[in-house]
């Protein structure tokens, strides 16, 4: 319910006609900021579940990704239709020629398996392949921190926090990944979870 309030929020703001004097810019702004904001949220969580050492975070870590993607759509949406009118020559030629688009949709494209895969049927019969499709968020985030970085032209003081905050968190995970396979190695018995 929470992960809905930027969304309405936007609707409401829309019907009240309080989207700025340029409301496909705003939208564009708010569902990219949102985008990122839920993604860094959502790698938060297996880094608070190792410090803190509860699986409440796990459990709806899952939803808060499938809400990234939702928030990622929605920016693409507002681009492709109410930016661009659907015009697709035009899209392409800003996809080949404008980096900050191009890395833009390929975040996108990384993250839409990994959303078709989210349910338990598709856990179960990709098997460790899942995980594997699944570690590309990482690279999702890259992505979107140099679209953010790219895309904005003056202050760079937001792109910055954003990627910092979220490279932060991803190189935890570097960290704590290679610290489980040392302790691997030195105690071959005892098995670590990255």
């Amino acid at each position: 319910m929470l992960l809905m309030v930027p969304f309405g929020l936007m609707v409401w703001d829309g019907f009240q006609q309080n989207l700025t004097a340029d409301p496909i810019e705003e939208l564009l702004h708010r569902t990219g900021i949102w985008t990122l904001r839920i993604l860094i949220l959502t790698l938060m969580m297996t880094p608070l579940k190792i410090i803190i050492g509860s699986t409440v975070f796990i459990r709806v870590r899952r939803m808060m990704g499938l809400f990234t993607f939702f928030y990622a759509s929605l920016h693409m949406i507002i681009y492709v239709w109410l930016d661009l009118g659907l015009d697709w020559p035009h899209f392409i030629e800003d996809v080949i020629e404008r980096p900050y688009i191009t890395v833009g949709m390929l975040a996108w494209a990384l993250m839409l398996p990994m959303a078709i895969t989210s349910n338990r049927w598709m856990i179960r019969k990709l098997g460790k392949r899942w995980k594997m499709l699944h570690r590309s968020i990482y690279l999702v985030l890259v992505l979107g921190c140099l679209h953010f970085l790219w895309l904005v032209k003056s202050d760079l003081t937001e792109p910055l926090i954003y990627s910092g905050i979220g490279l932060t968190w991803l190189l935890f995970r570097v960290v704590h990944y290679y610290h489980g396979k040392r302790a691997q190695i030195q105690h071959p018995s005892q098995s670590s979870t990255p």
